[in-house]
């Protein structure tokens, strides 16, 4: 099916691309939106702004790079208006002064109630102002792992604004489901040297953890991903406070019954760091959700499996009502 963009604007008159010809793709420079609440986010756009407006959030200490170029540019030539961001805390957005304790964070990995800098609410608010920035009233909005509770309060708080809802390897917030592997947390709570070689050497670590095992990457590439990421820059207090969002976030399964924009759910059934059971409890709560599980996918998106996410984000794009703005 074409992008319903395009054919509105050629049945306006406007001349289409000649068949078979790609459009030419483009990016924008890093650019920076202030959001409220003291909050500045980064981010990038890709391909063209009257196209069909898709808002990508990346989980968590994720920098917006973590969203392939290559993964952007096959969004927009299925005719998206693609906007990638870094969350605050991440990145070069802005990153709080805000200390969290290590006992804060085993108080609330136990179930304790702890105050928080921020909540997912929070979070989910900042991509909203970064729409307002943008001049959009509603977006398709797509989030990973944490970014995919991000979309899912996003589209519970202001189902107005989300013209359809993607949830890759993500959860409910129920804690009986997407728990991690108890194999995880010596490395989910150990604590960081600080320097660029021990960032690379222990992310490159975890991401050999965590990956997808029938889609590997090389020692290199995961390598070089980590050294891109702390040169962008690294807060290692932003993750904990991201984790601690996470951390205390709501059961929202009750509050997804009432999401009704089209949605998807992706999920590996080799994820370890969010267990397929949360992809599955997601998909049950939302009325009329698709269901994609992966074989053999972990917690990243290999390049491999992009034609097919792109695809499935499409045809879910497809299913909203054509909406203004």
């Amino acid at each position: 099916m074409p992008p319903r963009s395009r054919r509105t604007r050629a049945a306006a008159g406007e001349t289409p691309a000649p068949t078979g010809v790609p459009a030419v793709q483009t990016s924008s420079e890093e650019l920076f939106s202030p959001v409220g609440r003291g909050i500045e986010l980064c981010y990038q756009t890709f391909g063209d702004p009257d196209d069909d407006p898709l808002l990508l959030v990346m989980g968590l200490g994720g920098p917006m790079t973590w969203w392939d170029p290559e993964f952007c540019e096959a969004l927009a030539r299925q005719g998206f208006y693609v906007v990638r961001y870094d969350n605050r805390d991440t990145g070069r957005s802005t990153v709080l002064d805000v200390r969290v304790g290590r006992s804060t964070l085993l108080r609330a990995f136990a179930g304790t109630r702890v105050r928080v800098p921020y909540t997912l609410a929070d979070l989910a608010d900042d991509a909203f102002g970064l729409l307002d920035h943008l001049g959009l009233s509603s977006a398709h909005v797509v989030g990973i792992s944490m970014g995919g509770m991000i979309a899912q309060t996003m589209a519970i708080a202001r189902p107005d604004r989300v013209r359809s809802l993607t949830s890759i390897m993500s959860t409910t917030g129920k804690r009986t489901v997407g728990w991690q592997n108890p194999t995880l947390y010596p490395s989910l709570l150990a604590s960081r040297k600080p320097g660029r070689a021990a960032y690379v050497a222990s992310s490159a670590a975890f991401w050999k953890l965590i990956g997808s095992p029938a889609y590997p990457q090389t020692t290199e590439q995961v390598e070089k991903r980590a050294g891109d990421t702390f040169d962008r820059g690294v807060s290692a207090s932003g993750v904990v406070r991201q984790m601690l969002a996470v951390l205390t976030q709501p059961n929202r399964s009750q509050r997804l019954h009432s999401v009704r924009v089209p949605t998807l759910v992706v999920h590996g059934l080799a994820d370890k760091m969010v267990h397929v059971s949360g992809g599955r409890a997601t998909a049950s709560a939302v009325p009329g959700a698709e269901l994609l599980l992966v074989d053999g996918m972990g917690h990243d998106l290999p390049p491999a499996l992009f034609e097919t996410f792109v695809a499935a984000i499409r045809r879910t794009a497809d299913r909203a009502t054509p909406t203004a703005g």
